[in-house]
């Protein structure tokens, strides 16, 4: 069983950055796939980036491709996601989650996603 939990949301204007972090208990961490999604209201969740095991291979949405960057921290069972030049339609919950099954990760699906956080709000003020 893993624990996620998310943190680093908030407001910020168009054009601005946030660093979302995602601390993960467990010792399995670092054999899992691990992924970032979002969801805005009235929406479905989508997937906005992967990262293997080994943070060797990262995998993201073309809507923000070029400006978000994910990252993973073994040793200290986390993951980030860098947001730069944000936009108003950025704006969602972000989860993070963890695939047991697929370890060089990549799956943009939520059910292939084992575990989920609670999600921190992110919003961007245009």
């Amino acid at each position: 069983q893993v624990q996620l939990v998310e943190s680093g949301g908030g407001l910020v204007q168009a054009g601005g950055s946030l660093r979302l972090s995602c601390a993960a208990s467990g010792r399995t961490f670092s054999s899992y796939a691990m992924g970032w999604f979002r969801q805005a209201p009235g929406k479905e969740r989508e997937f906005v980036a992967a990262i293997s095991w080994s943070g060797g291979n990262t995998y993201y949405a073309n809507s923000v491709k070029g400006r978000f960057t994910i990252s993973r921290e073994n040793a200290k069972n986390t993951v980030h996601l860098q947001m730069n030049s944000l936009k108003p339609e950025d704006t969602a919950v972000y989860y993070c989650a963890a695939d047991r099954v697929r370890p060089r990760g990549g799956s943009s699906s939520t059910r292939d996603y084992d575990y989920w956080g609670q999600g921190t709000q992110v919003t961007v003020s245009s």
